[in-house]
């Protein structure tokens, strides 16, 4: 198992010790897309979802999924959330929405998987809130587009 922090000697999962990592300001950044159909696409632009703001609902939606992440994957720690954005684009070349989730701490360990439940949870809601008029949508793309803090330093996808 080398090179997978989470793992132990033996192969078991563990919870990494960061107790002896520097205290540093992290930035991840997270994006993803849902791609619906053309009349769907219009409903949600139009803002006549029957189940209200589609927008909205799941701009908080990842704002909450982000700050929930340690409850959900079983080996994050908790950290001190400085900061969770989370932005909703209409598409229409896609067509669909773009999603991009922003999270801040200052802390022992980064937030990419934070920022990657917020626009997880965000593409998620989104399909609930339209799903009764277009069960084929996709949800894709999800993927860290930024990383800068700690020892590894600064990423950025191409």
């Amino acid at each position: 198992m080398t090179g997978l922090t989470h793992f132990d000697g033996k192969g078991d999962a563990h919870m990494v010790d960061v107790s002896d990592k520097a205290v540093t300001s992290r930035i991840a950044v997270a994006a993803g897309y849902v791609k619906m159909a053309a009349q769907t696409y219009d409903i949600v632009a139009e803002g006549r979802a029957k189940k209200g703001d589609v927008l909205s609902v799941a701009r908080l939606a990842g704002i909450m999924g982000a700050k929930k992440t340690p409850e959900l994957i079983p080996l994050c720690h908790p950290l001190p959330i400085t900061k969770v954005a989370v932005e909703l684009t209409l598409d229409p070349d896609l067509p669909g929405v773009r999603i991009e989730a922003t999270v801040k701490t200052t802390g022992q360990t980064g937030v990419e998987m934070e920022a990657l439940t917020g626009v997880s949870t965000a593409a998620l809601t989104v399909y609930d809130m339209v799903k009764a008029v277009d069960k084929a949508m996709e949800i894709g793309g999800i993927r860290v587009v930024l990383k800068d803090g700690g020892k590894s330093g600064r990423f950025e996808a191409r």
